[in-house]
């Protein structure tokens, strides 16, 4: 399994960013973006199923939307981005051949002005 992830850098309080994480070499299961802050543990974001059922953390409702398309890409289209967006985010996907979660390398995501 390869995943390749992009999209992450510096954007301004309020701005947008899009994530993108390419998966390969599996057929995959449920799909989702975490995310880790300095000090602080890994959280999930975002996840979404096969079928496109999706969830989110409760403190990215409503600015954050995740998707998927046919070729095994999860997007993570984040608007109203506030400082404590501010994270290394990294993209899970569940194997269902495997049934083993693959991580990737992890993106950085900086809010600041």
């Amino acid at each position: 399994v390869q995943l390749q992830a992009s999209g992450g850098g510096l954007v301004q309080p309020g701005g947008s960013l899009r994530l993108s994480c390419a998966a390969s070499g599996s057929i995959f299961s449920d799909m989702g973006w975490y995310r880790q802050a300095p000090g602080k543990q890994r959280e999930l974001v975002a996840s979404i199923t096969r079928g496109g059922y999706t969830n989110y953390a409760d403190s990215v409702k409503g600015r954050f939307a995740i998707s998927r398309d046919a070729k095994n890409t999860v997007y993570l289209q984040m608007n109203s981005l506030k400082p404590e967006d501010t994270a290394v985010y990294y993209c899970n996907v569940v194997s269902i051949i495997a049934q083993v979660a693959y991580w990737g390398r992890g993106t950085q995501v900086t809010v600041s002005s």
